[in-house]
């Protein structure tokens, strides 16, 4: 029964930190995989802001990403893929304004038509479910570019090079931040080969 006793006590010696090792690594690698599916959510979540303003978009994508640097357990390439992510989230955020500027500067709108647009979208958000903000907006729009220009023709040209402005720097925004999605895709991959 000594002989016995003391194999036992030798082998839990042996086996018990290994044992808690690989409890250590599976709780890891539980939480790792929890931060990795959050962030992808909240990226998806991001992406589909570009399109739905009601939703957050880039920021929340850019956030996503450092979450995922700093809690995804994906080390210094968490970190490449934040940088990389980054560059397409600023470059869709600063393109989607520059162009939609641009835009409307061309074609002469002022910035309160675009703030008439954008609060009677708010209002519309809460009078027309799921579409009223895009119809607030345009309505603000179209009524705020007649007072000024004080001709109907005029101010349906002048509404809908605003709103093709806007529509053009939300799809680029989009696809950049497409690009910073897919760029977090191709990181968890290469974390999941290499970890």
């Amino acid at each position: 029964v000594g002989g016995e006793d003391l194999s036992l006590r030798l082998w839990l010696s042996r086996a018990a930190p290994v044992a808690g090792q690989a409890a250590h690594r599976l709780g890891a690698m539980n939480a790792e995989l929890i931060v990795t599916i959050l962030c992808g959510l909240a990226i998806a979540v991001g992406v589909a802001g570009t399109i739905i303003p009601v939703l957050p978009g880039s920021i929340l994508i850019g956030a996503s990403l450092l979450a995922w640097a700093i809690w995804g357990g994906a080390g210094p390439l968490g970190w490449v893929i934040f940088a990389v992510g980054m560059v397409f989230v600023v470059a869709g955020m600063a393109a989607s304004a520059v162009l939609t500027g641009r835009k409307l500067k061309q074609h002469g709108i002022p910035n309160r038509s675009v703030l008439i647009g954008v609060v009677l979208g708010v209002v519309g958000m809460f009078v027309i479910p799921v579409v009223g903000l895009f119809v607030g907006f345009a309505v603000g729009l179209l009524l705020s570019e007649v007072q000024r220009t004080r001709d109907f023709r005029a101010a349906v040209r002048s509404s809908g090079a605003a709103l093709k402005a806007t529509g053009i720097g939300i799809l680029v925004e989009f696809g950049l931040a497409c690009a910073a999605a897919s760029t977090w895709i191709i990181g968890v991959w290469i974390n999941a080969v290499n970890g």
